[in-house]
């Protein structure tokens, strides 16, 4: 049986990801020789759902659920800005910056959890926090390198980077590569009028 890795996302707008590429960029220059692995800037999705391992013989079922869901759901604007870690400044472990959205975003987001949970797929144990990584934080890091991530992440004020109107949710497939992941969208269902 052949099986993909694939995760359920929005897309951002080219304008919101030149901005955080930017953003990106300073986080880069100011970590310098500190052993965290950014994420391309094309590869930065708001997502929604990771589904790990996908049968390509459940691929079909997906989508129709996928497309379903979706149009159940309104189309709404998304803001990006502020920025922060997982779990914290202090114990970083991903570099986010933050998304605010109508409660539209949880809804979509909980529709999706609860029907891919009915195809079998894992919920999620944490609760859902939109956000958009920018890089994971290396498990080798030393202590001195911990404090001047989050020295630099709570002196570092990120304004508002942009809005986007939310208007289809995208199923993508990820090829792990040595130089980083692949994503590419296998389909996209568009949310409802």
């Amino acid at each position: 049986m052949s099986v993909i890795r694939a995760f359920i996302a929005f897309d951002l707008t080219p304008e919101i990801l030149r901005r955080l590429g930017q953003i990106s960029t300073q986080f880069q220059d100011r970590l310098n020789g500190i052993p965290v692995r950014w994420v391309p800037v094309e590869n930065i999705h708001l997502t929604l759902k990771f589904l790990g391992d996908v049968s390509i013989a459940n691929l079909d079922m997906l989508k129709r659920v996928l497309q379903t869901e979706a149009g159940g759901h309104r189309g709404f604007e998304i803001s990006v800005g502020g920025g922060g870690a997982f779990p914290n400044t202090r114990r970083p472990r991903v570099i986010w910056v933050g998304v605010e959205s109508p409660p539209d975003l949880f809804s979509v987001q909980a529709g999706i959890e609860n029907q891919m949970a009915r195809l079998g797929y894992a919920r999620e144990e944490r609760p859902f926090s939109a956000h958009l990584t920018l890089g994971r934080v290396s498990r080798n890091v030393e202590p001195d390198d911990v404090r001047q991530i989050g020295v630099m992440l709570e002196t570092t004020k990120i304004g508002f980077l942009g809005a986007a109107l939310m208007r289809e949710v995208h199923l993508y497939k990820s090829d792990l590569r040595p130089d980083g992941a692949i994503y590419s969208r296998l389909f996209s269902a568009p949310l409802g009028e």
